[in-house]
């Protein structure tokens, strides 16, 4: 769930063309009419012109446009250099700026923007290479124009699938297998059988297949429990920087096609994660739990071992899920409650100190008759 509106974090506020070393920009300048049709939007305004970028509403010039998702910004459109601005269908401009600023009005604003920087920001192409430096056992199978960038290894039996990159450092380790299309960033690192399916995004630093945490108690020490399964992850996924992702003790750890984790996520063995989930940073799920299709799990959440999370289910950042969640659940807090309980719990605890304080006094107050009284 998009969570701001091009906040800086020391990243250039402002995406616009760029020329290449041949003088050739990344993508081509629209006229703001074609990108309205190009986002599937209607343009709300008399103002047309050649637009070169995308920008933040404060730092948005007269050749960029900018976007509007949350109420929270409204109070920066005043100011807005911008061309014109994205806006859901539905939304209200302020009385102030109605007849200064274009609105390319869409159903979707953060699609919008996600249509719009691809425009000006194609996905660069990598041309087919390996490096010298490059470990690659003599029984790997390496698809049509692969990239396989410095000091890459890549194992025995392992398969890499058509125009995927690897990047510099990462470990394939024996019998893993990496689809069609994939793109592993720096040192990303795969132990024995994993699979990863088509169009796999994986950020740097992340490891799939790492031994399950699983121990057999025995009087005062602690035996590992052989983690012989493996991870499988559909198509279309996409995981965070340093996420990890456990192997299964028995049969498979699976992240099925379309869901997208977040840096730092740890997911445990034997887990499922249906498809479309979305699983925000640090979050934290412990073994055998299965999760469904479309669950949001927010930041830093950590969910017990053994559970289920039903289809749709969302679960607020920072919460303790210590029992199964039902499909279509809105659940907050630790122990987690529902979400409406859980808001109510949260409103009357910031009310607890006011009331320590009329109990003292009724205290002090009825202490003070008794004394009377005696």
């Amino acid at each position: 769930m998009p969570c701001c509106n091009l906040v800086s974090s020391g990243r250039p506020s402002s995406l616009r063309l760029a020329p290449h070393s041949d003088g050739c920009a990344n993508g081509g300048a629209i006229t703001l009419s074609d990108l309205a049709r190009l986002v599937g939007g209607a343009l709300d305004g008399d103002i047309d012109g050649n637009i070169l970028g995308i920008a933040r509403l404060e730092d948005a010039t007269m050749d960029e446009v900018s976007f509007c998702a949350l109420r929270e910004y409204r109070g920066h459109l005043s100011g807005t250099g911008a061309a014109a601005v994205i806006v859901a269908n539905d939304f209200e401009p302020p009385r102030d700026v109605r007849n200064k600023l274009a609105f390319i009005r869409v159903d979707n604003p953060y699609l919008a923007v996600a249509q719009v920087v691809n425009h000006f920001f194609p996905e660069d192409e990598f041309p087919p290479s390996i490096h010298p430096s490059a470990v690659i056992d003599d029984s790997a199978e390496i698809g049509e124009d692969v990239s396989v960038d410095a000091r890459v290894v890549i194992g025995a039996n392992c398969a890499i699938g058509a125009r995927t990159r690897l990047g510099v450092g990462c470990v394939l380790s024996e019998d893993a297998r990496v689809g069609s299309d994939c793109h592993l960033l720096p040192n990303v690192t795969l132990y024995p059988a994993v699979v990863i399916g088509d169009r796999v995004v994986i950020h740097a630093g992340a490891v799939v297949g790492s031994d399950g945490f699983g121990y057999a108690t025995e009087g005062d020490k602690h035996v590992k429990i052989p983690q012989v399964g493996d991870v499988v992850i559909g198509d279309d996924v996409e995981i965070g920087a340093n996420a990890c992702i456990d192997r299964a003790a028995l049969g498979t750890t699976l992240i099925a096609d379309g869901t997208k984790i977040d840096n730092l996520v740890q997911i445990g063995h034997n887990c499922e994660v249906g498809p479309n989930s979305i699983l925000c940073g640090q979050v934290g799920v412990s073994g055998s739990t299965q999760i469904g299709e479309g669950v949001l799990i927010g930041g830093q959440a950590g969910l017990n071992g053994h559970l289920t999370v039903g289809d749709g289910a969302m679960i607020a950042g920072g919460s303790g899920v210590t029992s199964s969640v039902p499909a279509g659940c809105q659940v907050g807090g630790y122990p987690h409650l529902e979400a409406s309980r859980w808001r109510r719990v949260v409103a009357a605890l910031r009310t607890l100190p006011e009331l320590g304080r009329r109990v003292h006094r009724l205290e002090a107050l009825h202490a003070g008759e008794k004394e009377e009284e005696e």
